[in-house]
């Protein structure tokens, strides 16, 4: 519910400073129907909101909303980017009158509304290409991260093992089976050993994983296929999704583990379990304890090489604590739309955004995902497919993300 709020309260504030540059731009005789306008078109998106925090996410009327939810959402790409262009515009017009040295009056003068107005266009222009270019990133090819992670004290049985690992999928209205289908030909074709996913399956609904189900059955690998549940997954029922993976052959470790061997070395495989499992649906709804680390440490082989899996890498500290020497993450979608260059949006959510994180001889991969969320856009932030292949080191080397 906390969360809810700040978003509202952010929406808030990024549409009143929206609603400023409007009036500048905008013909006076608009001016008093901005308000308005701006309350009609966020309406859909605070129903929805409140519906899916009611717990009627999958009512016949949220669905009716949902789409023009996803409308006032790109309509917030749009604000942004009218801010920055306003803040740069404004800037470099004080700029012009300080090296004419021009009174207030001229730097305030209707020319600058005309400027403004020019800037508005461009805005619109910058929002036409990005969106494109956006929705050609997040639905083209994802980029295949094939990454060697040397590791201290692994051991040789486990030197050039091979995983897979996919995130934050997003089954639903903006994936379709065939972008599933053509995920898992990628993956397959890279001849993993593990595949791992750390979740985020559905965007919503329960209903949404039967493709994802369908796409990824009799996925070939001789360690096995194993999961972990996302916040997404807990927006409802999980349980239809947890039937629905274990019966499609995908092994779901929520505060459990799996002992595997390979070359005759055993290692063990962990999940912990989503916050999010405490509070479903936004009601605090239990659908489970939430991570759980010391249990999960207590129940696995004392002396084994240990694999994590955690849905958000700002959960790192309690794969850690119970053990694990290498954690994947996904959850941050790498930002997912970063408009500002050099700026991660993701920095939001942890600062953990995407790449390898190494700490006391541990090592954190958060992969950029593969779906979106809210807008069926990517910018500075192109899905990922991660191929992870262990490897020993006594003092592996380091690039930040």
């Amino acid at each position: 519910m906390g969360l809810f709020f700040l978003l509202f309260a952010l929406i808030l504030g990024l549409q009143f400073l929206h609603r400023r540059f409007l009036r500048q731009v905008l013909p006076d005789r608009w001016g008093r129907g901005i308000a308005g306008a701006l309350v009609l078109l966020h309406v859909p998106l605070v129903v929805y909101m409140v519906l899916r925090l009611s717990g009627f996410a999958t009512h016949g009327v949220a669905q009716v909303f949902r789409p023009f939810s996803h409308g006032a959402m790109f309509f917030q790409v749009l604000t942004v980017i009218n801010l920055l262009v306003w803040l740069l515009a404004s800037l470099g017009w004080r700029f012009r009158g300080w090296w004419k040295k021009l009174p207030p009056s001229k730097i305030e003068s209707p020319a600058r509304r005309t400027f403004l107005r020019g800037s508005a266009g461009a805005s619109l222009g910058v929002l036409a290409v990005a969106g494109g270019a956006g929705a050609r990133t997040a639905y083209g090819d994802p980029e295949i991260t094939r990454l060697d992670v040397p590791m201290q004290g692994l051991p040789a049985g486990l030197d050039g093992l091979r995983i897979a690992h996919l995130t934050d999928l997003h089954a639903g209205p903006m994936v379709s089976l065939n972008h599933l289908r053509r995920w898992r030909s990628m993956a397959e074709r890279e001849h993993p050993e593990l595949l791992l996913f750390t979740g985020d399956f559905v965007d919503s609904l329960p209903e949404e994983i039967e493709p994802l189900v369908e796409a990824f059955r009799n996925f070939p690998v001789p360690l096995g296929r194993f999961a972990i549940l996302g916040n997404h997954d807990y927006f409802s029922d999980p349980v239809p999704i947890w039937e629905a993976l274990e019966q499609g052959g995908i092994t779901c470790l929520e505060n459990r583990h799996v002992s595997l061997t390979r070359n005759g070395e055993s290692f063990t495989l962990f999940g912990l379990q989503d916050p999010m499992a405490r509070d479903g649906r936004f009601q605090g709804i239990r659908f489970g304890p939430g991570p759980m680390p010391q249990d999960v440490a207590l129940r696995m082989p004392p002396n084994a090489w240990r694999l994590g899996m955690v849905h958000r890498p700002s959960n790192w500290n309690l794969a850690r604590e119970a053990g694990a020497n290498l954690t994947l993450a996904g959850h941050t979608h790498g930002g997912q739309i970063n408009l500002i260059p050099g700026v991660n949006s993701a920095t939001l959510l942890g600062p953990f955004t995407h790449g390898l994180y190494r700490q006391e001889g541990r090592a954190l991969y958060v992969s950029r995902g593969l779906g979106v969320v809210g807008l069926p856009i990517r910018i500075a932030a192109p899905p990922e497919l991660a191929i992870l292949t262990l490897r020993r080191a006594e003092n592996p080397t380091f690039r930040p993300a």
